[in-house]
């Protein structure tokens, strides 16, 4: 029936399709391109964005990394890297690239000039108040142990998945998978959640 649907493919499947995408995408098959796309976007876009911490941004960086992908997908090597790790290098190296532009501070008083209303007069109570929160995180982080810290760290800021966290720090995923719960244990009863 449908079940199959509802079925989670393992990493290793996940990772096999993946390649076979990226293969067929080299050679130009646009319809493996929109598959990968489909696959990948959600998690290169919250990359993205929780490096430009801005939707419009965000969006300009991925539509720019797909298109460095399409170009360079014939030069991915699976003996390196997982498509994945490959595609959030170069979200990463885009969105680095943005914030060095200097024609992206014009972009950021445009944005600030339309969006500006009379609802707007709280904005700096707002601000104090994510500064606020960003200090607690900050001291709750702080008190983690350092190998908790980075899978974290890894996991939420860098968008890696508990797998690639893994290989990263040459650690076993069941190893990880329990510092993250932890780390994210601590920091709710931190920060009080």
């Amino acid at each position: 029936m449908h079940d199959n649907f509802l079925v989670k493919p393992t990493p290793e499947k996940a990772l096999e399709v993946q390649r076979q995408l990226m293969s067929a995408m080299a050679v130009g098959d646009r319809q493996a391109f929109e598959q990968l796309y489909r696959l990948t976007s959600p998690r290169l876009f919250a990359v993205a964005l929780r490096m430009l911490r801005r939707h419009a941004w965000a969006e300009e960086v991925l539509h720019d990394s797909y298109i460095t992908a399409w170009n360079r997908a014939g030069s991915y090597n699976p003996a390196l890297s997982s498509p994945m790790t490959w595609l959030t290098h170069i979200v990463r190296n885009r969105a680095i690239d943005w914030m060095r532009g200097s024609d992206n501070q014009l972009d950021e008083l445009d944005d600030n000039q339309g969006e500006y209303d009379a609802s707007d007069s709280d904005e700096p109570l707002q601000r104090l108040q994510q500064d606020s929160d960003a200090k607690i995180l900050a001291d709750c982080l702080s008190h983690l142990p350092a190998e908790q810290r980075q899978s974290l760290t890894l996991a939420y800021y860098q968008g890696l998945s508990h797998g690639e966290v893994s290989s990263h720090l040459q650690q076993p995923l069941g190893t990880i998978k329990s510092w993250i719960r932890r780390a994210l244990d601590h920091l709710k009863s931190c920060v009080g959640l």
